[in-house]
């Protein structure tokens, strides 16, 4: 009696995605590419996105999109041109870490062992920087992982924007410390957050940052987030010619990118971030990624 070829064929076309991944060139380079933008209210209202659902007869956003090619430079051999006190973010290599991929399933390792690797991390390498306060992180995949539901998976996220705005960081500081914010608040704060692959090299819907040098006060504009119990604030960003994008091709285990969202001190270095998919990328690719978010004081 013929075998069933179902275990086979399942077999044969996980080894033929492997194989084709792995002989794929990792995309690098300059490249065209395109980015999602924002685009104010038609009807001139302040833009909002409700992060749950939102009550009867409201939509989830009023905010609109525009979808643009643009150029996006890669900035592999170029890393010690940037700064996160001038572009808003900087590109760091040959960072060790404890971690290994199994530990990504388990948050409680992420805090224990991850946190205070990026406390460091943040204290060595921001000028000033005299306390590290790590509020949160998300991890990115584009697939799931066996046994969950495709519905837990935070993907990539494929627009332009800003993570926080000025009063966004400074309620964060009253909501995370509230009995020290006030002396906290007379001094420098900043939120930075620290992007990595936790599976290198990136091959699929790597990250870009637009330099913060090209990015006018025009091109930003905040978008409130509605939660049931508090409002936020993120910030939408306008495309403009003048804009410089950049990405890090090939991203491995051991680097790291520093993003800055917003300094109390007046700087204008909060840099614009997005996934966009690199047109060299295969659907395999995938992407995997952390991304741990912090409040930097002094």
């Amino acid at each position: 009696m013929a075998s069933s070829p179902t275990t086979t064929t399942v077999l044969e076309q996980k080894t033929n995605s492997l194989k084709l991944t792995l002989d794929h060139p990792i995309p690098s380079g300059d490249t065209a590419a395109e980015i999602t933008f924002f685009k104010d209210p038609e009807d001139g209202s302040t833009p909002f996105y409700y992060v749950y659902s939102p009550p009867e007869g409201q939509p989830q956003t009023n905010i609109g999109s525009e979808t643009l090619k643009v150029t996006i430079q890669d900035i592999r051999g170029k890393e010690s041109t940037f700064s996160v006190d001038s572009s808003g973010f900087v590109a760091l290599e040959n960072i060790p870490s404890k971690l290994v991929y199994e530990d990504w399933e388990n948050d409680d390792i992420i805090k224990k062992n991850y946190y205070p690797e990026i406390e460091k991390l943040l204290l060595d390498n921001l000028i000033g920087a005299n306390r590290v306060f790590i509020f949160d992180h998300t991890i990115r995949r584009t697939t799931p992982l066996p046994n969950t539901s495709p519905a837990d998976v935070r993907q990539p996220v494929m627009r332009a924007h800003i993570d926080q705005t000025g009063q966004a960081t400074l309620n964060r500081v009253r909501y995370h410390l509230p009995e020290e914010a006030d002396e906290l608040l007379k001094g420098r704060v900043r939120i930075v957050n620290v992007w990595r692959p936790l599976k290198g090299p990136i091959r699929a819907f790597p990250l870009a940052m637009a330099d913060s040098r090209t990015v006018g006060f025009n091109d930003l504009t905040a978008v409130e987030h509605r939660y049931p119990d508090r409002t936020g604030w993120t910030v939408g960003v306008r495309h403009r010619p003048a804009q410089k994008w950049w990405y890090w091709s090939g991203m491995k285990e051991h680097e790291r990118i520093l993003l800055q969202c917003f300094d109390s001190h007046g700087s204008q270095a909060r840099v614009a971030h997005t996934a966009f998919e690199h047109p060299e990328s295969l659907p395999e690719d995938g992407r995997e990624s952390i991304e741990v978010r912090a409040l930097i004081f002094g």
